[in-house]
């Protein structure tokens, strides 16, 4: 209650018979199943229009169907705990003396789940319970929508949803294509026939909206899934944090204001040496540091910068004053974001930034263009900086492995002096054909793209240098036909494929052995077009050859004509004019 929910305006269920609940008295009768008499509820579902004798099916269907939107104990335990203790569908009100079959009486918080207490034993204290209940309230809200939603479509359904949505982007686009090219007829005013075909136009659009919504709806379910997961995750981790400061008690507040107050003297301490002196390298690695004071911008000689493994939510913009910094350790932070003004590091040649937060690159990290070194891996990232290729022209080594990366940008081919390009654990649906240009590339991972990647560019035969390449762990079939060129490559990987070409005897044999076998069908396939080129030419040959003979031979035909023509002419001009003469 209190949430407009998107999506059909009805639940299909299969019992013995199919029963359509509406949305909005789907919920009523569940709470009517947890809150009323058996006979409440038949007479609650006569009301609505379902015979009672499904009621209980139904009910149980509904309950189970709450019941998975709850976290897995294995996965979050603490998150479990919790939410354990917080109302689903509300309290129960009951005439009953005895318990009700559809809400049996809950269980002793305190003998639920016991391995947990047992290693946690404070999450017995109200207090702290109550802290936590307090930290998952938006856990709770999203878990309530979920639950009216339903569970989370499969992958199956998903990719179906996406097929169908373009099934009917193409037959608009076709429909739309008709009803612009039908002839007007004749005996039909233009405006008439304009206004015509904008209602025809228009009942296209309509017609393929509400194909549309249906699917849409199934794509908005599983990001709302997804997304709950990703919001369960960050609950465990706040409630841990909880629990951590809490078990410390005092003492371990004392030593964490101590701590805090060190950490504090040591940046200051920083500050004040380097506005005295130049100083080059500063390691707050482990420090617990919740912020960067901004006057660390002000350390202009720095090259050296560590922060990694600490709680830093923010850089501050600041950090553009270091223009001579050249290494930046950020990693295993809590970063969301990266400052735009980070593209004012000119000589920054080394940038990690991996196991952070953030779901998107600056554009302005392309005017970096000193990087060697850039490491975003075990991030949020679904794309790379469009330029990124034309601008990093120096870089060596790039990580981007353990995100969310469908594609590569096609500047990508533009980075010529790289070596290592790891891309491992994301969802690359394939490669752009420029990646053949990275001719210095020594070593290249794709594996663990799963279901997403299926093929390989031809381009892939033109990164000569290339020495190791790991396709494991996706849908790949078929080799590309150049993959016989590729002569530096000792090691190869295209385990849990699919692949067909080449056949798994000859992969089992071993890279050699594979380059061997895509060599020798590239040349098959070179002889064969050669043979089809020649075939060809033979054919325009004779075409060329009858073509001119047939020419010849008019030619020759209407020389014969002229010199007959010329010939009559002749003799008639040469008659004896005595002849003509009358008598």
């Amino acid at each position: 209650p209190g949430y407009e929910t998107p999506g059909p305006r009805s639940l299909e269920l299969s019992i013995t018979n199919i029963i359509v609940f509406p949305r909005q008295n789907l919920h009523s009768l569940c709470i009517c199943a947890r809150t009323h008499t058996h006979r409440d509820t038949d007479q609650q579902s006569k009301a609505y229009g379902i015979e009672p004798q499904f009621t209980f099916f139904a009910i149980e269907f509904i309950i189970q169907l709450y019941s998975i939107m709850d976290p897995n104990p294995k996965s979050f335990p603490i998150l479990s705990y919790v939410m354990a203790r917080l109302p689903s569908l509300g309290p129960k009100f009951t005439t009953q003396p005895s318990h009700d079959i559809e809400q049996p009486p809950p269980s002793d918080p305190s003998s639920s789940q016991p391995h947990i207490i047992n290693r946690m034993p404070h999450l017995l204290d109200p207090k702290i319970l109550a802290a936590m209940k307090h930290a998952v309230s938006d856990v709770a809200q999203t878990r309530s929508v979920l639950q009216t939603l339903g569970p989370r479509p499969d992958h199956e359904m998903v990719d179906n949803a996406r097929s169908k949505l373009a099934d009917v982007e193409s037959s608009l686009s076709k429909s739309l294509e008709e009803v612009v090219l039908s002839p007007r007829p004749p005996d039909v005013d233009r405006l008439l026939w304009r206004s015509h075909l904008a209602d025809k136009e228009r009942e296209c659009r309509e017609r393929a909206e509400k194909e549309r919504a249906m699917y849409k709806t199934i794509l908005q379910l599983d990001e709302m899934h997804e997304a709950y997961e990703r919001l369960l995750k960050e609950a465990e981790e706040r409630l841990e944090k909880i629990y951590d400061n809490a078990e410390s008690g005092a003492e371990g507040v004392t030593k964490g204001v101590t701590e805090a107050e060190e950490v504090n003297e040591e940046v200051i301490g920083i500050l004040q040496e380097a506005s005295g002196k130049g100083i080059e390298r500063v390691d707050l690695s482990n420090k617990r540091l919740r912020f960067l004071p901004e006057a660390f911008g002000r350390i202009v000689g720095l090259r050296l910068l560590i922060l990694s493994n600490n709680q830093l939510e923010v850089i501050p913009d600041s950090i553009s004053g270091l223009r001579n910094l050249e290494e930046l350790y950020l990693s295993s932070n809590l970063l969301e974001s990266l400052p735009d003004s980070i593209g004012l590091l000119y000589n920054l040649k080394i940038l990690d930034v991996s196991g952070n937060k953030l779901v998107a690159l600056p554009d302005s990290i392309c005017q970096c263009r000193s990087l060697v070194e850039l490491d975003v891996s075990f991030n949020r990232l679904t794309y790379l900086p469009t330029n990124i290729g034309y601008e990093l022209v120096n870089l060596q080594r790039l990580s981007i492995h353990l995100n969310k990366i469908r594609s590569l940008p096609t500047s990508i081919g533009e980075m010529r002096s790289l070596r290592h390009l790891d891309a491992h654990f994301n969802e690359l649906r394939g490669l752009p054909l420029a990646i053949g240009r990275l001719t210095n590339l020594e070593i290249l991972n794709l594996s663990s793209n799963f279901s997403d990647l299926t093929e390989l560019p031809e381009t892939i035969g033109d990164l000569t240098n290339l020495r190791e390449l790991d396709l494991s762990n996706n849908q790949i079939h078929a080799l590309p036909d150049t993959f016989g060129r590729l002569d530096n490559l000792i090691k190869f990987n295209i385990d849990q494929n699919p692949i067909v070409i080449p056949p798994m005897e000859i992969v089992k044999e071993g890279v050699e052995a594979v380059k061997i076998f895509m060599a020798k069908r590239w040349l098959d396939i070179l002889v064969e077009e050669e043979r089809k080129s020649m075939l060809e030419v033979q054919e325009q040959t004779q075409a060329g050859w009858l073509t001119r003979s047939t020419s010849w031979l008019k030619n020759y035909a209407s020389g014969v004509r002229e010199s007959v023509s010329d010939y009559l002419v002749a003799e008639k001009s040469h008659r004896d004019p005595f002849l003509d003469q009358q008598l």
